[in-house]
């Protein structure tokens, strides 16, 4: 399965309005209006993504815009009848002034899964982005399949981010997580400059153009969510 979706905010008289909103399968971009903000929700709904499948979204926020975009159930990965693994992509663009939080649910990486996430941003140096991902390996009493997560970003023509993060593959080594089944980072680009901290499994790490990342480690995905909100406390200017 070929999917793609588009997302376009655009700031007008002080409020943002979905200029373009187009959904296709398994993708389906439910709107939710708050005060002069834009809401929407990614809703999976079809089984996705399977092996073979490729899914794509794109989302613009024009200048001045603010746009928060979240899922509403956990994405389960599942292999395929189809040789290959399945990838989803995102690709985001912030103009002056912009801003966009998107916060998926977690992504559950099933036995026998081979999916890649990629995700694209490009920022004007004035816009704000906040976004976060989980990563679930395999479902309870169950080995992992096999993901690739991709995130690239650049703010004002400067590179910010460029991490790939391989899960699932390494379940006979002795390094593997340290035996924690859950991933989550979250990256805030546009924030004033922080200082590295860390607790118990979690970690603030200042980047060097702009912005934090946020990275722990967790036996579940509710503690996950735990200690990514205790370390983005520290932040003290989320965007939102």
């Amino acid at each position: 399965m070929r999917a793609e979706a588009r997302l376009v905010a655009e700031c007008r008289g002080g409020r943002t309005v979905l200029r373009e909103l187009r959904s296709m399968s398994p993708l389906t971009l439910l709107p939710k209006r708050t005060g002069g903000d834009a809401v929407v929700h990614l809703v999976s709904s079809a089984t996705a993504p399977l092996g073979g499948d490729e899914l794509t979204l794109t989302v613009r926020v024009g200048a001045g815009a603010r746009l928060r975009l979240s899922g509403v159930a956990a994405t389960l990965a599942l292999p395929g009848h189809r040789e290959g693994g399945s990838r989803s992509t995102v690709r985001v663009e912030i103009e002056r002034g912009g801003v966009l939080e998107y916060l998926p649910e977690p992504t559950v990486v099933t036995a026998r899964a081979r999916h890649t996430a990629e995700l694209f941003a490009t920022l004007d140096a004035e816009a704000k982005l906040r976004t976060r991902e989980v990563l679930v390996l395999g479902r309870v009493n169950e080995r992992a399949g096999q993901l690739r997560s991709t995130q690239r970003v650049v703010a004002g023509g400067v590179p910010v981010l460029h991490q790939t993060l391989d899960v699932g593959v390494l379940d006979n080594g002795v390094a593997h997580l340290a035996g924690r089944r859950v991933l989550a980072t979250e990256l805030s680009v546009g924030q004033e400059p922080v200082k590295a901290a860390g607790g118990d499994w979690w970690s603030v790490t200042p980047l060097a153009a702009c912005g934090a990342l946020i990275t722990a480690l967790a036996p579940d995905a509710v503690t996950a969510h735990r200690d990514l909100d205790r370390a983005r406390s520290l932040l003290g200017h989320a965007p939102w």
